[in-house]
């Protein structure tokens, strides 16, 4: 809601330096990344969007090699709050909340410029987040209504301070929120979670163990704290709007929050300091999210995709397990693995290479443990795996 003309104050100001700074990227890339500003006209929504205000999230787009249809997206917000949301006047740094997410977004996009991922990585900072999620909605419909096959999302929102409120610090963790009942569940595919027992395998969970498989090495510094939840409790963020268009997505948010350095006045009250202020980051720890960032961007845009339509065959009773799936159109496929565990392990255990096909049989029963498919890349990188549905 702040000045959107004003050279170096306010939302117009921020949206421009990134823009140009997210362009000098682009012109390293030999054109394959290309930068846009997309911009819409917000009608009143009452509380927090009291008048029509242009809203712009700047998106800079790495088109994929050899599968450039399929879609890879990694955020930030832009916007920032005081104490008072309605306040477009007072200072709101927003280091933390969110300008750490945004940096983590375009320094993917900086590094990322000369790369050639086989699939496309959208890099976005988006605004209208602390208002209720409007740049994420606007691109995540812009998205769908295009057909877009976005098969991961990720925000980065609130990835700045690894200092709790309690002065503890927590360096070399990363929490990563991801849901199981997905957002935009079907009554129908309600019934058939409940039948199976798919509470704890949605999209968004395979996602998290994926990133869990790439990102937690010596290469990034970092665990990740996979939270079995869409968000902080009744909060929300950016992945959201994602999700509710049926794509897969997740949050990054930093272990600990202190909240006299979020959604504050910049003041003094009885000697502690509050606002969100670049003096309260941990730039070292931001550096190495940005790095569990890269490692999963760059893993998922170089491994096979997602397999699709995968399914157990149901049309016999027998105590071995027939699964299938449709063969994918990556021009790097190598082949697929079936995985499993027990119902109550959290990740995959066991696994076996069936080869190029697109059929499997395991002599285990379907009843006793979870499967899952997942494709395999000429250069030995893995998807993430797919939860199998019933084939009557």
């Amino acid at each position: 809601m702040s000045s959107q003309t004003d050279p170096v104050r306010g939302i117009g100001a921020a949206r421009d330096w990134i823009l140009a700074e997210m362009t000098k990227s682009a012109e390293r890339s030999g054109g394959r990344m290309t930068v846009q500003a997309q911009s819409y006209l917000q009608q009143p929504a009452p509380p927090r969007i009291p008048v029509a205000t242009t809203i712009t999230n700047v998106v800079a787009t790495l088109r994929g090699s050899t599968t450039p249809e399929r879609v890879y997206v990694v955020s930030g917000h832009y916007d920032s709050r005081c104490s008072d949301p309605l306040d477009a006047t007072k200072d709101a740094p927003g280091a933390d909340d969110d300008a750490s997410g945004v940096a983590v977004a375009m320094e993917l996009a900086r590094v990322l410029a000369t790369r050639r991922p086989a699939a496309t990585i959208v890099f976005a900072a988006v605004a209208g987040e602390e208002q209720g999620l409007f740049g994420a909605r606007h691109m995540a419909t812009l998205f769908k209504t295009a057909g877009t096959n976005v098969q991961a999302m990720f925000t980065n929102d609130i990835v700045g301070s690894s200092r709790a409120d309690d002065g503890t610090r927590d360096p070399r963790t990363i929490r990563l929120f991801a849901e199981g009942v997905p957002t935009s569940e079907t009554p129908a595919q309600a019934d058939i979670r409940r039948a199976v027992g798919g509470e704890n395998d949605s999209p968004s969970r395979q996602l998290a163990r994926f990133v869990r498989s790439v990102a937690k090495n010596e290469a990034t510094g970092m665990t990740v704290r996979v939270i079995h939840r869409r968000d902080r409790y009744l909060r929300g963020g950016d992945h959201i709007p994602f999700l509710e268009q049926g794509y897969p997505a997740a949050r990054f948010t930093e272990p600990h929050e202190d909240y006299a350095h979020q959604h504050q006045d910049v003041r003094v009250e009885n000697g502690k300091r509050f606002g969100d202020l670049p003096e309260f980051c941990d730039f070292p720890f931001i550096a190495r999210v940005a790095r569990v960032n890269a490692a999963t961007m760059w893993s998922l845009a170089t491994a096979p995709g997602t397999p699709e339509d995968v399914r157990i065959r149901t049309n016999r009773l027998t105590n071995e397990t027939d699964l299938v799936w449709r063969r994918g159109t990556d021009p790097d496929l190598a082949g697929y693995e079936v995985v499993w565990r027990e119902t109550t392990a959290a990740d995959w255990t066991h696994v076996v290479r069936v080869g190029d096909t697109t059929e499997a049989k395991v002599d285990l029963s379907k009843d006793n443990v979870f499967f899952g498919v997942r494709a395999v890349g000429k250069n030995g990188h893995r998807g993430p795996v797919a939860f199998p549905t019933p084939l009557s």
